[in-house]
């Protein structure tokens, strides 16, 4: 099992952890520095200040975490299969001891609200491992009938070492999603953090080495060309799954392609959200505020960042949208009454504040800020940017068509149905969709046309286990969080036929 000597205890204060795991890699279930010796700087975004200092992953890294999942692999795969779910289960019951320490440093490396974000996210992330947990046993094959006199069947057998890439606004969320059944299916993982959030997950993968065998499951922190083009592109790693831009995508599948490995890819999208004329007005505004997930600085794949509605609701919507989120507070991300939080990065921010001026610069839009800026002296150096509601803006303009990543979004009037499902399939993503109404012909008819991997009727919950989730498009290939996404993604089917006549 797990070199990790005694139970780790929670611990509350996210500075003094981000300090125990800096310039630290999880190799062979024990913290181990870069092999260079090198570390970057993890900014916390709401104060501009170095929080912390992540190992700096390369090469030596990479082979040195592939060798030990490689390692790790003959015995795990060996397991019964619910044995490897019972041990995932356990991760799911020590995280979930966690959950506010993990939130908490979580907030602190990406600036997303305590109360509204991070403990929501820190508590997916341990009921993704309990949900995996208890699929061991559905790691079935068929038998084939073929001929009566042999006997045909299939197996699901693991895939062998897979590389995880995971993004930086729902890190540990979304690396629950890939390593769960990545490990239930039993292969061994080595995980890629994202530079601006590589504590949490970190210290998640700490807490569950406890429970699994030693270098079953490994993570590194770096950047993309040195840590995670060299994870992607080495021999031994079996499977990729990767979150990220669309651009880094690309790149990825080529590589990928290149070694004729199965790939899962997880792009973002500029999702619609689709208001008619007998929609609830409430429920629609209330709708838009989480699926815009404002309280994430609509740093979201799946943002509701084009907002079609009637022409005889447009502007009831408007203004009871912009008083909602006026009404929320931008602050300190670790304080209890923040609503709203930071952007991650300076370079994050730059962009979406490029965005926001493009938008005021076009003729016939109106800018609607909200919300205000925090007057506290010790967050003038923060992260912070007001939500922007524009109106008059069109669905070929730059700001319909992008995903901006940030709390940004266009309210687009429209009169007639087809010409709005039109509007909302004109897009180069395919993630996510919403559809208010009170009609039910109009809904069902609605979920068959919208191109878009999930849709949803009068509500924009977000991705949990159990929903398939995945998109079309530019959004990606492949399908996460769900029993059959295991299957197809994790394991491979071998045919087996035996004749003993």
């Amino acid at each position: 099992m797990s070199t990790t000597a005694a139970p780790l205890a929670p611990q509350l204060d996210p500075y003094a952890l981000a300090a125990e795991l800096s310039g630290k890699h999880l190799i062979g279930g024990r913290l181990v520095a870069s092999a260079s010796g090198k570390t970057f700087d993890v900014v916390n975004p709401a104060k501009g200040e170095v929080m912390g200092r992540a190992g700096y992953g390369e090469a030596a890294d990479v082979d040195a975490a592939v060798a030990a999942a490689v390692e790790a692999g003959v015995t795990w795969k060996a397991l019964p299969a619910r044995e490897r779910g019972r041990l995932v289960a356990e991760c799911g019951r020590l995280l979930t001891a966690h959950t506010e320490e993990l939130a908490r440093l979580v907030a602190l490396e990406t600036g997303k609200a305590l109360r509204t974000e991070s403990r929501v996210e820190a508590g997916v992330l341990a009921d993704a491992f309990t949900f995996f947990g208890g699929l061991g046993g559905e790691l079935k094959g068929e038998t084939v009938p073929f001929n009566p006199k042999m006997l045909t069947l299939t197996v699901r057998e693991p895939l062998g070492v897979v590389g995880a890439i995971i993004p930086w606004n729902v890190p540990m969320m979304l690396m629950a999603l890939k390593i769960a059944p990545a490990l239930v299916a039993g292969n061994t993982v080595v995980v890629k953090s994202a530079e601006e959030a590589p504590f949490a997950v970190l210290r998640a993968c700490q807490i569950m080495a406890q429970v699994l065998p030693a270098g079953v499951l490994n993570i590194l922190s770096g950047f993309g060309p040195e840590c995670g083009a060299p994870l992607v592109a080495h021999p031994r790693v079996a499977k990729v799954t990767f979150t990220g831009s669309v651009e880094t995508g690309r790149i990825v599948s080529r590589t990928a392609a290149d070694k004729l490995i199965p790939v899962t890819l997880e792009l973002g999208g500029k999702s619609p959200m689709i208001v008619m004329g007998d929609a609830d007005l409430a429920a629609a505004v209330a709708g838009a505020v989480t699926g815009m997930r404002f309280t994430r600085q609509g740093q979201s794949c799946t943002a509701a960042s084009r907002i079609f509605v009637h022409d005889s609701l447009h502007d009831a919507f408007v203004t009871a949208l912009k008083a909602k989120v006026d009404a929320m507070v931008m602050g300190d991300p670790l304080d209890e009454r923040t609503d709203i939080g930071t952007i991650v990065s300076p370079q994050q921010f730059d962009r979406v504040q490029g965005y926001i001026a493009e938008g005021k610069r076009t003729p016939g839009a109106a800018a609607h800020e909200c919300s205000a800026l925090p007057t506290d002296a010790a967050l003038a150096k923060g992260l912070y940017v007001r939500p922007v509601i524009f109106t008059g803006m069109t669905n070929d303009s730059r700001l319909a068509r992008e995903e901006i990543f940030g709390p940004v979004t266009c309210v687009i009037r429209f009169t007639e149905y087809e010409d709005v499902i039109a509007q909302a399939n004109d897009s180069d993503f395919g993630l996510a969709a919403t559809i208010w109404t009170r009609d039910l012909k109009t809904a069902l008819d609605a979920t068959q046309r919208l191109q878009a991997g999930l849709v949803q009727v009068n509500q924009n919950l977000v991705v949990q286990p159990n929903l398939s989730y995945g998109g079309v498009k530019s959004s990606g290939l492949g399908k996460e969080a769900t029993l059959e996404a295991m299957l197809e993604h994790f394991t491979h089917k071998k045919t087996i036929m035996l004749n003993m006549a």
